[in-house]
């Protein structure tokens, strides 16, 4: 009786509120289209995207340190310092063999980045075809890879760009700023240039999430009809970072926390971002307008099988036993008629 009566609830809502019938045709299409096994897909590949990343990190590192000596042996003294005895020299002696070998660290950083972000961009383009249903064919290994990269630059681009201002909305100190510029205590130019930076931030993300879900699909889909899906997606990514900024602030204090905690933020920040941007996108496929457009393609062609069964009669082994069981059984037949007389 329960579920019948819960139908009949979520019927009658549906019926009288547009939005709310729009976000469970949005939900029904993320489930269709397996958007949490995808969203899964992309946050293993972001992990994994991570560890070369470092290595990039580490080797541009390395090439700075190499020609800050005096910083170089400031860092030395400071590890010494946390870190007393021979474990500390040892952390040297890794920091040291780090920065000696950072061409190479650098060169096989960069082609493990590269590999991972193909992939974790053909992955992306594939969930999102499925969230508008596109079954196109593929263009070939080589141009396919190259749209890859392409797409896979300028995305990296884009979202350094929103991290950027929403670092300066967030972690920055406004009031540095304003000391730099010579202006102090002024509390309402600090709250003005925090709104503009969030706003900027909110304004590149829409633009970036209007752009991943007209463009990335295999078959790019019309600007106009995903700028609502791409201002949804960019006001709950907004939040979602200021939630994770304090988780982290939050987390970070303990040792635990310093440990596990970025880990375990990545991992959530990885997945909660690609399951929202999927599920804009399937709100964008599922808006009236796309599902007036979408277009339906004809029918299979049928198939006519003619069957044809040809009767050619008893074979010769066939009648041998037909025979002898006629004979069997007027054999028997004679015997009982023998018997009644």
């Amino acid at each position: 009786m329960t579920q019948p009566a819960t139908s009949a609830i979520l019927e009658r809502l549906r019926a009288r509120y547009g939005w709310f019938d729009h976000v469970m045709r949005a939900n029904q299409r993320f489930n269709e289209g397996k958007g949490n096994y995808f969203a899964a897909g992309l946050t293993y590949y972001t992990i994994f995207a991570s560890v070369p990343l470092l290595m990039v990190g580490f080797s541009v590192g390395g090439f700075v340190l190499s020609h800050q000596p005096d910083l170089l042996r400031q860092i030395h003294d400071k590890v010494r310092s946390m870190v007393p005895g021979p474990l500390g020299q040892q952390v040297v002696d890794v920091m040291n063999s780090a920065i000696a070998s950072r061409a190479s660290l650098g060169i096989i950083g960069l082609a493990a980045a590269g590999w991972v972000g193909l992939n974790w961009i053909s992955h992306l383009r594939v969930a999102l075809s499925e969230m508008w249903k596109q079954r196109g064919r593929s263009a070939g290994f080589v141009r396919t890879k190259l749209s890859d990269a392409g797409a896979m630059l300028s995305l990296f681009a884009a979202l350094l760009a929103t991290v950027a201002l929403s670092v300066l909305a967030g972690a920055a100190p406004m009031a540095d700023v304003l000391g730099w510029l010579g202006i102090h205590n002024a509390p309402v130019l600090d709250g003005i240039l925090r709104g503009v930076s969030v706003a900027m931030s909110v304004l590149v993300s829409w633009l970036v999430f209007t752009w991943m879900i007209a463009r990335l699909p295999r078959e790019p889909v019309t600007v106009a009809s995903t700028v609502r899906a791409g201002l949804l997606a960019a006001i709950g990514f907004e939040l979602f970072k200021l939630v994770a900024s304090i988780y982290l602030r939050a987390v970070l204090h303990s040792p635990a926390g310093a440990t596990f905690g970025p880990v375990l933020g990545l991992m959530v920040f990885a997945y909660i971002a690609a399951r929202l941007l999927l599920f804009a996108a399937a709100w964008a496929a599922t808006s009236p307008e796309n599902l007036l457009a979408t277009r339906v393609g004809p029918p299979d062609p049928a198939v006519i099988t003619t069957r044809v069964q040809v009767d050619e009669g008893l074979s010769a082994r066939q009648a041998l036993a037909a025979a002898l069981a006629g004979a069997v059984g007027a054999l028997g037949f004679s015997r009982v008629v023998r018997r009644l007389r």
